[in-house]
């Protein structure tokens, strides 16, 4: 059975006859009163008795209206209100991060002011999520994307910096190389502690002997202020303890590899009016939550 002729026959009985109803829904009336013939065609009964005064109910007519008439009501109001909440940007946005991106953090707080019925779950870790067996929305990720199944959109480049603690610096004299960093205990991030980390260091790659692996930037920032180690740090950990001397950045003219910022979802999922409007908020809020802090 069609549903839409099934809607054209509530619409018609609504409207009182078939030019009212071509009339309120647009529909050009030769083709109204075909769907309704061929709609009686298929169930063998006649709906409508017609008559220059308009039209009428017959027994089946009206059996098939009180059915078909609460469904069509229930389907407009489903409609209604999906609409109505992509209107408002109403739902939940499930999001996945790194630990301890804390800029982010501040952003988040900005779109759910701005959109304060977007609920917002948060999955931080530092673990690859499968954004659909997971269920996330969108992730944030740093480094090149190469998943086909996947859609990157690019926020923005950074450069990871190398800092130490003022009075660790001056057990010694400043490196003026890479090589010079031997004489100091260094820290590095890894998500395998058992992987032996390298530093790109402009045209030259250093093998530091780390005193300290950890996957957590907060722990190495941590370290890096209590004067025990010198470590690499995202900028927006390291700007503000830079500018306030409790850590200086490490040979700053040997700068290290660039870092993409990314947000991604899936590319087979039509991404909602919600995925759209963060993903256009973040771009649009950038400069005030995470460039000043790059």
């Amino acid at each position: 059975m069609d549903f839409n002729a099934i809607k054209m026959f509530v619409s018609v009985v609504q409207a009182g006859s078939l030019s009212a109803a071509a009339d309120k829904t647009k529909v050009p009336l030769p083709t109204l009163s075909r769907r309704i013939r061929e709609l009686e065609h298929e169930l063998n009964v006649q709906l409508l008795a017609r008559s220059p005064r308009g039209i009428k109910l017959t027994e089946a007519g009206s059996r098939l209206y009180e059915h078909a008439s609460r469904g069509v009501e229930a389907l407009n109001e489903a409609q209604h209100a999906v609409m109505n909440d992509e209107i408002r940007l109403k739902g939940r946005l499930r999001l996945s991060m790194p630990p301890a991106f804390t800029p982010w953090w501040e952003l988040l707080g900005a779109f759910q002011q701005r959109f304060p019925e977007i609920s917002v779950s948060v999955f931080s870790t530092e673990r690859r999520v499968d954004l659909v067996q997971d269920g996330i929305d969108v992730a944030l990720r740093v480094g090149t994307i190469v998943h086909e199944s996947m859609v990157a959109r690019q926020m923005i480049k950074y450069r990871h910096k190398l800092v130490a603690s003022p009075a660790l610096l001056a057990q010694f004299s400043d490196p003026a190389t890479p090589e010079d960093l031997h004489r100091y205990p260094c820290a590095i991030w890894a998500a395998d502690p058992s992987i032996r980390g390298v530093w790109q260091l402009g045209e030259q790659a250093y093998e530091p002997q780390a005193v300290l692996v950890a996957n957590d930037y907060a722990l190495l920032r941590n370290r890096a202020v209590a004067g025990q180690v010198i470590t690499e740090l995202p900028p927006f950990m390291a700007n503000e303890d830079i500018a306030a001397g409790r850590l200086k950045a490490v040979l700053p003219a040997y700068l290290m590899p660039e870092q993409t910022l990314n947000l991604l979802y899936p590319s087979h999922r039509h991404p909602s009016r919600l995925v759209r409007a963060y993903l256009d908020f973040c771009q649009e809020q950038l400069a005030n939550y995470l460039i000043e802090g790059i």
